[in-house]
């Protein structure tokens, strides 16, 4: 089952954000070591951000963190909080196919399981690297770590993937 890697909403105004259990810059560090270790076996990287709608310019910090995108990746932008609505995102992955999508980013309980769901959805198998995202709360992450993505994924921590 060849995987693809999906980072959702690795953005400066967002990993700036007060989340927990993990900062967003140890959130952002382990997605980048996990980009490098997909990108190493030829594996896709997508990543996601989002774009606010009917707003003529975007907030400051809307851009990708610096040093994460590289040539070759999906870049999407989403106007929604799963990564999947009013984006090619399935079909770029298809393309390149990936049936198994791991999951990381910011922030757990919004983007990141919206997008894991809608992949379910599409019938993709679904990861989890529970170290590399966070939420807004620390309860709300281990409870959706723990409780939610067991029931339609697998959760695995990064070094699993390096």
């Amino acid at each position: 089952m060849p995987s693809a890697l999906v980072l959702i909403d690795l953005m400066p105004r967002i990993v700036a954000l007060p989340v927990a259990p993990h900062t967003g810059d140890e959130v952002l560090d382990r997605c980048r070591s996990l980009a490098a270790a997909f990108r190493a076996r030829g594996l896709p990287v997508a990543l996601v951000r989002v774009k606010r709608p009917g707003v003529p310019r975007q907030p400051p910090g809307s851009e990708l963190a610096d040093g994460l995108a590289e040539p070759g990746d999906i870049l999407v932008a989403k106007r929604a909080v799963g990564a999947f609505h009013g984006t090619d995102l399935h079909e770029r992955l298809q393309e390149r196919g990936a049936t198994t999508l791991v999951f990381g980013g910011l922030v757990t309980t919004m983007g990141v399981e919206s997008s894991a769901r809608a992949a379910s959805d599409h019938g993709y198998e679904v990861e989890f690297v529970s170290d590399a995202m966070s939420g807004f709360a620390a309860e709300e992450h281990e409870f959706a770590v723990r409780r939610i993505f067991p029931r339609f994924g697998t959760v695995r921590e990064t070094a699993a993937y390096l």
